[in-house]
């Protein structure tokens, strides 16, 4: 089977896994949130560099540049309701995979969690700031909602002491550190700010309590196979560098992707192999095979 693989092969199957065909489009909330659920976990819009299925281009069924109007019909969804399910606990939404705006299905969140340096207490960030892990803006920001609960990101700004304009980029760059540490998390949607729109913030553990629990049980080691074989089932082939590209934010130590590799290698999940139309050796999802 692996001799008679083909790019194009691999490209109409993820057509398939990622509803990027009219027939398999995403038409509703309801499709939307089981899209999630199916895949895993995805990104909500197309990033370049990064293979990994999206909402935008399941809501659109096809591959499309992501359009400039606002009242584009495909785009108005996708942002519409992904709106209207913060705050819904239906999946965890923010920025993650490649520091961009990342779903992840309920089934999935508790792999991720078991991945980063949480262990469940919201004072454990003090851990990771005198670790030198944590920048004293990130820290900031987390103790402003530790204190306070949700805020927008106006209020956010003001309590963590960043409402300066030069003071703006240190701000944004806090909120993605701290989401992609699994720390914070946009619940909802606030009218305010020059656009009249501004996302509400809260910490992870507060709006996903039952979380640390579900994940105390999951060995970081087994989360890691867990998570790159479910993602090697979605892409059906990836290269070790695109691997360890989409998951870069999780801090994975070389001698960790070795061994999640070996351990897919071992037991069957995958194979690696020279595929015409590709510069590097593929792991190969033997799922995706049949």
């Amino acid at each position: 089977m692996l001799e008679t693989i083909s790019k194009e092969w691999i490209e109409e199957q993820r057509a398939h896994i990622y509803h990027r065909t009219p027939d398999r489009r995403i038409e509703t909330p309801d499709a939307a949130l089981a899209f999630v659920d199916e895949v895993g976990f995805c990104h909500f819009w197309p990033i370049k560099g990064a293979d990994l299925p999206n909402l935008f281009h399941a809501i659109a069924g096809g591959v499309r540049p992501v359009p400039h109007q606002h009242d584009d019909p495909d785009l108005s969804r996708c942002w519409r309701w992904k709106d209207d399910a913060l705050g819904k606990r239906q999946w965890f939404y923010g920025k993650l995979l490649r520091k961009r705006a990342t779903l992840i299905s309920l089934e999935m969140l508790s792999l991720f969690y078991a991945c980063s340096e949480n262990l469940g207490g919201l004072d454990d960030y003090l851990d990771e700031y005198r670790a030198g892990l944590m920048t004293a803006e990130a820290k900031w920001v987390y103790e402003a909602l530790l204190e306070h609960g949700p805020l927008d990101t106006i209020q956010l700004r003001q309590e963590a002491h960043l409402a300066s304009g030069n003071a703006k980029s240190r701000f944004n760059r806090a909120l993605v550190e701290l989401q992609t540490g699994l720390k914070v998390l946009p619940i909802g949607v606030a009218k305010t700010g020059g656009w009249g729109y501004a996302f509400i913030y809260e910490i992870l553990e507060r709006h996903f309590p039952e979380l640390p629990e579900q994940a105390s049980g999951i060995r970081r080691s087994d989360a890691q196979i867990t998570l790159v074989s479910r993602y090697l089932d979605l892409v059906v082939a990836a290269d070790r560098t695109m691997v360890k590209r989409i998951f870069h934010v999780l801090r994975w130590t070389p001698a960790e992707l070795e061994r999640t590799f070996s351990a897919l290698l071992d037991e069957g999940a995958t194979q690696e192999t020279q595929i015409s139309g590709f510069s590097q050796p593929q792991l190969v999802s033997t799922g995706a095979l049949g």
